[in-house]
């Protein structure tokens, strides 16, 4: 598909950062964007700022193309026609229900590029369409805040509830708390009227109250849920019997017998994963209930339970692949602003992963491909990008049928290099001697050291 001579020189030299530019451009588009600000804010209004130009301004820094928002808006000056102090304020004002369906709407398109790639990733549970909800917690900020600056503890600007796809590699919903101290349990009322029938949640223990339980079995889907000792009341009705093994430890099942406090009662399965290795926190058995069918094995659920982790690692590439943690964003409503354009953002990446995927298969894309290595072509080019190719180009893309964009997106991926964005793992860590400081020998030459060194192995 032909769009300018240009574009294609880029696509030989850099097709990730092509791929990902695109992909900005078709699903989070400065049309819907504002349209989607004007449907779900009640109190702010747009003026001269935009919430897309908010979004811009924002990407900039969670890609680490700019150091911080303030040197991002002296590069946007002309495209923002306001001061940095009416940002600055929109930014710390940005109403919540806003920050919510921005992930959500923008992550449903993207949903639907992956599925046109027909890339999707193979489910956790066979057969079942399943989600993962975890909280994240963000990090603490700078002291900047006048009320901030006489307290020793660190400040926590908020927290969010994720809910991730892992059959297509996104985070579906973001539901953020200023209050960075509240419990993840208070934000679950939330939670239960995006549960669809026939989906399979996993939650971690945090998550396992009797209301949250009953009440996905209340809307015909399904749990697995770490359970955790106090959070319900249960009682054995069979002995754990083995089911075989999976691939960290031996599976057990029993049935059970779950009840509230206002008389519901449910008979679920609770399964034990007995494991060759303890846990970094010392478990050596790690306990989940479930109400899936019989027909799903208990090894299926034992090892569906740990891919829990998933997020985590969603998490940890939000906060050092992307800048999505910004300590100089003090306030809150900015903060979480920051951590769901750096959501949009992994979104991003998972649609330019989803297109290679469907290129050069799922196997060699999920075990070679570094995400870091594609975030650093994406910093590196995009400013580029935007330079040298014409709007008019960037415009005629972005007028693509969904079918049509797909079939791009697999033409650029078909000329990515892979073995340029390898992963590079490194081998396990070595135990550190805790070595105590010498207070008459404060410091050491390294030159000398190796000097020395070199001298002894003669």
């Amino acid at each position: 598909m032909f769009f300018s001579s240009l574009l294609d020189r880029f696509i030989k030299k850099s097709p990730i950062a092509v791929l990902s530019h695109a992909t900005i451009i078709y699903t989070l588009n400065a049309t819907s964007l504002d349209a989607l600000f004007r449907e779900h804010a009640s109190l702010q209004y747009e003026h001269r700022i935009t919430f897309s130009s908010l979004v811009d301004l924002m990407s900039l820094v969670v890609c680490q193309i700019y150091r911080s928002v303030n040197s991002a808006d002296t590069q946007c000056a002309e495209k923002i026609a306001a001061s940095l102090v009416a940002v600055s304020g929109k930014l710390n004002r940005l109403e919540l229900p806003i920050i919510s369906a921005f992930v959500s709407e923008t992550a449903a398109r993207q949903a639907t590029v992956v599925a046109q790639l027909h890339a999707e990733l193979p489910a956790p549970v066979p057969g079942y369409w399943v989600k993962i909800v975890d909280g994240n917690h963000l990090a603490a900020t700078e002291p900047r805040l006048k009320v901030l600056r006489d307290e020793a503890a660190a400040p926590l600007p908020g927290q969010a509830l994720v809910v991730y796809d892992p059959q297509r590699d996104l985070m579906t919903n973001l539901l953020p708390c200023e209050d960075g101290h509240a419990p993840e349990r208070s934000l679950l009322a939330e939670v239960l009227p995006l549960i669809d029938e026939g989906e399979v949640w996993i939650e971690d223990r945090h998550f396992g109250t009797t209301e949250f339980v009953f009440g996905i079995q209340a809307r015909k889907a399904y749990f697995i849920i770490r359970q955790h000792a106090g959070n319900l009341h249960w009682e054995e009705l069979r002995k754990p019997t083995p089911c075989g093994r999976c691939d960290t430890g031996e599976v057990y099942e029993q049935s059970v017998r779950l009840w509230a406090d206002d008389g519901r009662e449910m008979v679920c399965r609770r399964i034990t994963l007995k494991l060759d290795q303890p846990t970094r926190d010392g478990d050596t058995e790690l306990h989940s209930l479930t109400n899936l069918p019989k027909s799903v094995k208990a090894v299926v659920i034992a090892a569906a339970s740990r891919k829990r982790w998933t997020i985590e690692v969603g998490f940890q590439k939000l906060a050092t692949v992307l800048e999505s943690e910004i300590d100089t964003l003090a306030y809150p409503k900015a903060a979480l602003f920051g951590f769901a354009v750096g959501v949009a953002a992994y979104h991003v990446l998972s649609v330019v992963q989803a297109a290679l995927r469907s290129e050069h298969g799922t196997d060699r894309v999920q075990k070679e491909v570094s995400t870091f290595v594609m975030a650093e072509e994406l910093s590196a080019v995009s400013e580029g990008l935007k330079i040298a190719i014409p709007e008019t180009t960037w415009s005629r893309i972005a007028t693509l049928s969904m079918a049509e964009f797909a079939r791009w997106l697999k033409e650029v991926a078909r000329q990515a290099k892979m073995e340029k964005y390898q992963k590079h793992p490194r081998g396990p860590k070595k135990k550190k001697r805790k070595l105590r400081p010498d207070k008459k020998k404060p410091h050491v030459a390294t030159a000398r050291l190796l000097k020395s060194r070199k001298v002894a192995n003669k």
